[in-house]
Protein backbone atom coordinates (compact mmCIF):
# COMPACT_ATOMS: atom_id res chain seq x y z
CA UNK A 1 0.00 0.00 0.00
CA UNK A 2 3.03 2.55 0.93
CA UNK A 3 4.76 1.69 -2.24
CA UNK A 4 1.55 1.95 -4.05
CA UNK A 5 1.13 5.59 -2.38
CA UNK A 6 4.73 6.56 -3.15
CA UNK A 7 4.30 5.72 -6.80
CA UNK A 8 1.07 7.44 -6.79
CA UNK A 9 2.71 10.52 -6.07
CA UNK A 10 5.69 10.49 -7.92
CA UNK A 11 3.23 10.38 -10.92
CA UNK A 12 1.93 13.47 -9.36
CA UNK A 13 4.93 15.35 -9.51
CA UNK A 14 5.67 14.03 -12.88
CA UNK A 15 2.51 15.27 -14.48
CA UNK A 16 3.11 18.60 -12.70
CA UNK A 17 6.24 19.42 -13.69
CA UNK A 18 5.13 17.80 -16.91
CA UNK A 19 2.58 20.67 -17.56
CA UNK A 20 4.53 23.15 -15.93
CA UNK A 21 7.12 22.88 -18.62
CA UNK A 22 5.27 21.95 -21.64
CA UNK A 23 2.00 23.98 -21.25
CA UNK A 24 4.06 27.37 -21.51
CA UNK A 25 5.57 25.90 -24.80
CA UNK A 26 2.18 24.32 -26.03
CA UNK A 27 0.69 28.32 -25.51
CA UNK A 28 3.20 29.98 -26.81
CA UNK A 29 3.63 27.78 -30.01
CA UNK A 30 -0.42 28.12 -30.84
CA UNK A 31 -0.59 31.74 -30.01
CA UNK A 32 2.81 32.31 -32.60
CA UNK A 33 1.53 29.56 -35.03
CA UNK A 34 1.66 31.15 -38.70
CA UNK A 35 3.11 34.18 -37.55
CA UNK A 36 6.69 33.68 -38.18
CA UNK A 37 7.99 34.41 -41.57
CA UNK A 38 11.49 35.18 -43.10
CA UNK A 39 11.94 38.81 -44.97
CA UNK A 40 10.44 37.93 -48.18
CA UNK A 41 7.30 36.40 -47.27
CA UNK A 42 6.72 38.89 -44.62
CA UNK A 43 3.67 41.05 -44.19
CA UNK A 44 4.51 44.61 -44.19
CA UNK A 45 3.66 46.80 -41.40
CA UNK A 46 4.97 50.22 -40.25
CA UNK A 47 6.49 49.44 -37.27
CA UNK A 48 9.57 46.79 -37.20
CA UNK A 49 11.22 46.74 -33.41
CA UNK A 50 14.47 44.63 -32.62
CA UNK A 51 14.79 43.34 -29.12
CA UNK A 52 18.14 44.04 -27.64
CA UNK A 53 21.26 41.90 -26.73
CA UNK A 54 24.61 42.26 -25.80
CA UNK A 55 26.70 45.35 -26.67
CA UNK A 56 30.65 44.37 -26.59
CA UNK A 57 33.21 46.33 -24.68
CA UNK A 58 34.31 47.76 -27.53
CA UNK A 59 30.67 49.80 -28.06
CA UNK A 60 29.77 47.08 -30.54
CA UNK A 61 26.82 45.00 -30.94
CA UNK A 62 27.63 41.51 -30.48
CA UNK A 63 27.00 38.95 -33.25
CA UNK A 64 23.79 38.15 -32.12
CA UNK A 65 22.54 41.49 -31.74
CA UNK A 66 24.38 42.07 -35.00
CA UNK A 67 22.05 39.41 -36.35
CA UNK A 68 18.88 40.81 -35.55
CA UNK A 69 20.05 44.43 -36.75
CA UNK A 70 20.47 43.13 -40.11
CA UNK A 71 17.53 41.34 -40.42
CA UNK A 72 15.37 44.69 -39.44
CA UNK A 73 17.91 46.31 -41.69
CA UNK A 74 16.82 43.97 -44.73
CA UNK A 75 13.21 44.90 -43.53
CA UNK A 76 13.47 48.50 -44.27
CA UNK A 77 15.17 48.49 -47.23
CA UNK A 78 12.33 45.70 -48.38
CA UNK A 79 9.56 48.27 -47.79
CA UNK A 80 8.48 45.80 -44.96
CA UNK A 81 8.89 47.89 -42.50
CA UNK A 82 8.53 52.48 -42.25
CA UNK A 83 10.38 52.58 -39.12
CA UNK A 84 12.72 50.73 -36.82
CA UNK A 85 12.44 50.79 -32.93
CA UNK A 86 15.07 49.41 -31.38
CA UNK A 87 14.15 48.52 -27.76
CA UNK A 88 16.69 47.84 -25.19
CA UNK A 89 18.91 48.50 -21.85
CA UNK A 90 19.86 51.30 -20.86
CA UNK A 91 20.10 50.42 -17.00
CA UNK A 92 23.07 52.20 -16.42
CA UNK A 93 25.45 54.80 -18.06
CA UNK A 94 27.92 53.25 -19.99
CA UNK A 95 25.80 50.36 -21.31
CA UNK A 96 23.27 51.34 -23.65
CA UNK A 97 22.21 48.90 -26.17
CA UNK A 98 19.75 51.10 -28.20
CA UNK A 99 22.40 53.79 -28.60
CA UNK A 100 24.66 51.12 -30.29
CA UNK A 101 21.84 49.52 -32.15
CA UNK A 102 20.46 53.09 -33.62
CA UNK A 103 24.40 53.63 -34.76
CA UNK A 104 24.95 50.39 -36.09
CA UNK A 105 21.54 50.52 -38.34
CA UNK A 106 22.73 54.30 -39.41
CA UNK A 107 25.75 52.63 -40.67
CA UNK A 108 24.23 50.67 -42.96
CA UNK A 109 22.46 52.86 -44.44
CA UNK A 110 19.28 53.23 -42.61
CA UNK A 111 18.28 56.87 -42.40
CA UNK A 112 18.48 58.26 -38.60
CA UNK A 113 14.99 59.99 -38.53
CA UNK A 114 13.26 56.41 -38.96
CA UNK A 115 15.04 54.57 -36.07
CA UNK A 116 13.41 55.11 -32.44
CA UNK A 117 15.13 54.56 -29.44
CA UNK A 118 12.98 52.29 -26.69
CA UNK A 119 15.77 52.87 -23.30
CA UNK A 120 13.92 50.71 -21.38
CA UNK A 121 13.06 47.31 -23.09
CA UNK A 122 14.76 45.16 -20.49
CA UNK A 123 13.26 42.09 -21.12
CA UNK A 124 10.49 40.67 -23.72
CA UNK A 125 7.51 41.08 -21.85
CA UNK A 126 8.80 45.06 -20.91
CA UNK A 127 9.32 45.66 -24.77
CA UNK A 128 6.19 44.55 -25.89
CA UNK A 129 4.13 46.62 -23.35
CA UNK A 130 6.06 49.75 -23.81
CA UNK A 131 5.55 49.87 -27.66
CA UNK A 132 1.63 49.69 -27.62
CA UNK A 133 1.61 52.08 -24.15
CA UNK A 134 4.50 54.56 -24.42
CA UNK A 135 5.17 54.72 -28.37
CA UNK A 136 1.59 53.90 -29.49
CA UNK A 137 2.30 51.06 -31.55
CA UNK A 138 -0.35 48.34 -32.37
CA UNK A 139 0.46 46.32 -34.90
CA UNK A 140 4.58 45.19 -35.43
CA UNK A 141 7.41 42.95 -36.56
CA UNK A 142 9.22 41.81 -34.03
CA UNK A 143 12.73 40.89 -34.70
CA UNK A 144 15.14 38.50 -32.70
CA UNK A 145 16.70 35.03 -32.91
CA UNK A 146 15.03 32.16 -34.17
CA UNK A 147 14.39 30.35 -30.88
CA UNK A 148 13.35 33.23 -29.23
CA UNK A 149 10.90 34.26 -31.97
CA UNK A 150 8.04 31.96 -30.97
CA UNK A 151 7.76 33.50 -26.93
CA UNK A 152 8.29 36.86 -28.47
CA UNK A 153 5.01 36.81 -30.69
CA UNK A 154 3.36 35.30 -28.12
CA UNK A 155 4.18 37.71 -25.43
CA UNK A 156 3.47 40.30 -27.30
CA UNK A 157 -0.18 39.01 -28.06
CA UNK A 158 -0.79 38.39 -24.86
CA UNK A 159 0.10 42.28 -24.42
CA UNK A 160 -2.57 43.73 -27.04
CA UNK A 161 0.16 44.13 -29.17
CA UNK A 162 -0.36 42.47 -32.90
CA UNK A 163 2.76 41.09 -33.49
CA UNK A 164 4.33 38.86 -36.54
CA UNK A 165 7.69 37.69 -36.24
CA UNK A 166 10.73 38.49 -38.77
CA UNK A 167 13.86 36.00 -36.97
CA UNK A 168 17.79 35.94 -37.61
CA UNK A 169 18.27 32.43 -38.55
CA UNK A 170 22.03 33.55 -39.41
CA UNK A 171 23.80 32.02 -35.73
CA UNK A 172 25.28 28.68 -36.03
CA UNK A 173 23.85 26.15 -33.46
CA UNK A 174 27.02 26.46 -31.44
CA UNK A 175 27.01 27.05 -27.35
CA UNK A 176 25.67 30.22 -27.06
CA UNK A 177 22.93 29.32 -29.61
CA UNK A 178 21.88 26.26 -28.04
CA UNK A 179 21.88 27.58 -23.96
CA UNK A 180 19.45 30.56 -25.41
CA UNK A 181 16.91 27.56 -26.45
CA UNK A 182 17.41 26.11 -23.17
CA UNK A 183 16.77 29.44 -21.47
CA UNK A 184 13.43 29.32 -23.13
CA UNK A 185 12.49 26.73 -20.42
CA UNK A 186 12.30 29.01 -17.69
CA UNK A 187 11.40 32.29 -19.79
CA UNK A 188 8.63 30.63 -21.60
CA UNK A 189 7.23 29.84 -17.61
CA UNK A 190 8.22 33.76 -16.86
CA UNK A 191 6.11 34.96 -19.72
CA UNK A 192 2.90 33.41 -18.13
CA UNK A 193 3.95 34.76 -14.47
CA UNK A 194 4.33 37.95 -16.68
CA UNK A 195 0.98 38.18 -18.24
CA UNK A 196 -1.16 36.88 -15.80
CA UNK A 197 0.26 39.16 -12.95
CA UNK A 198 -0.18 42.43 -15.37
CA UNK A 199 3.37 43.00 -13.85
CA UNK A 200 4.45 47.18 -14.98
CA UNK A 201 7.70 47.69 -16.63
CA UNK A 202 9.08 50.92 -16.67
CA UNK A 203 6.67 53.07 -18.07
CA UNK A 204 6.83 57.06 -17.78
CA UNK A 205 4.97 59.35 -20.08
CA UNK A 206 4.19 58.78 -23.66
CA UNK A 207 6.40 59.22 -26.28
CA UNK A 208 5.75 60.27 -30.00
CA UNK A 209 9.06 59.13 -31.73
CA UNK A 210 7.69 56.53 -33.57
CA UNK A 211 4.49 59.17 -35.03
CA UNK A 212 7.38 61.47 -35.74
CA UNK A 213 9.09 58.96 -37.86
CA UNK A 214 6.42 57.67 -39.92
CA UNK A 215 5.74 61.32 -41.06
CA UNK A 216 9.54 62.20 -41.65
CA UNK A 217 10.86 62.26 -45.38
Amino acid sequence: MAMRHIRGTVRACGLVVAVGLLGPWALAGGLSAGRIHDVADTEPRDVAIVLGAQVLSSGTPSPYLRGRLDVAADLYRSGKAKVILVSGDNREAHYNEPKVMKKYLVSKGIPEAKIVEDLAGLDTYDTCVRARRIFGVNQAIMVTQDYHEIRTVATCRMTGLDATGTPDRSQIHDKVWWKGWAREFGARGKMIIDVVSHRDPVLGKPEDGVEKALKAA
